[in-house]
């Protein structure tokens, strides 16, 4: 395997565990389509093939720089699942589905396209993993990155394999519509747009911290509340535990990446702090 940087030696026994998780995903997603005759499980595939798709396409005609071309694509998915989402939300809501929010629902149900969205996006993740390993687009020990993809590819394919909790999933999803500014700002500050007083800065900010109050902040805090309420009525499974500490790992980093975003904003926002403190 070609790795795109040279790396430490903490980073390259990382990206090791890590490489070694995703071939293991792979294994067991493969399985599931061909021995357990899971074939509504291959829009996984899609989703890989996809996004790097994609991926091939802005390294031949954008640009060659690992992190761009990844930051491009991380935009593309985040702009498709948010519409996704917003498309099965609605979708159930016109159609008078009543109790759509009901633990049966959430629990045990499947909206229309929630099972083929979250596939697509569960082969994302895989996808971004291997293109982070594969030119090195991480740091650290334990790779904060790599760890989030990897719980998010348990908890993905564990719910797609038993059919449980597929909504509440897609539900968890509306932080990608928060996620498409935080692409946004990457680009364009690699692009070398960063006139702290141009409007479109102003606007991009504007909504950064909106989508990161109400789409990420505010729709995990209600998931959790949603679990904690509803503890009672999940059965024996790991499906509780689980759930639970996922949300606390996705609020936790919600908790962080706030920090980070005032950070950034005060840094972009102030000139002179941006003197004093380089990004």
């Amino acid at each position: 395997m070609g790795l795109g940087r040279t790396r430490a030696p903490t980073q390259e026994k990382a990206g090791a565990f890590f490489l070694a998780t995703l071939l293991l995903w792979f294994v067991s997603v493969w399985f599931e389509i061909l021995f357990n005759r899971r074939s509504e499980l291959l829009y996984i595939v899609a989703g890989c093939c996809f996004y790097q798709s994609a991926n091939w396409v802005s390294r031949r005609f954008v640009s060659r720089d690992p992190l761009f071309v990844n930051t491009s694509v991380s935009l593309l998915h985040s702009s498709i699942t948010s519409a996704s989402v917003i498309f099965i939300l609605v979708n159930q809501w016109l159609n008078g589905s009543s109790g759509m929010f009901e633990h049966s629902q959430l629990f045990g149900g499947t909206w229309a396209w929630a099972h083929q969205a979250l596939c697509f996006s569960c082969g994302y993740f895989a996808y971004d993993q291997w293109d982070m390993l594969h030119y090195g687009l991480y740091s650290g020990f334990i790779p904060s990155i790599l760890a989030h993809h990897l719980l998010l590819l348990i908890c993905f394919t564990l719910a797609l394999y038993r059919n449980v909790t597929i909504n509440y999933l897609i539900l968890t999803l509306i932080c990608e519509l928060h996620s498409i500014f935080l692409h946004v700002r990457k680009i364009r500050r690699m692009a070398g747009v960063r006139d702290a007083k141009s409007n479109i800065v102003k606007a991009e900010w504007i909504l950064n911290w909106v989508t990161f109050t109400f789409a990420r902040v505010a729709s995990h805090v209600l998931i959790t509340a949603k679990l904690i309420l509803d503890a009672h009525k999940f059965g024996k499974g790991v499906e509780l535990p689980l759930a639970l500490l996922g949300m606390f790992g996705m609020n936790m980093l919600n908790t962080f990446l706030g920090v980070d975003l005032f950070r950034a904003c005060k840094r972009e926002m102030n000139p002179q702090y941006t003197n004093t403190h380089q990004e």
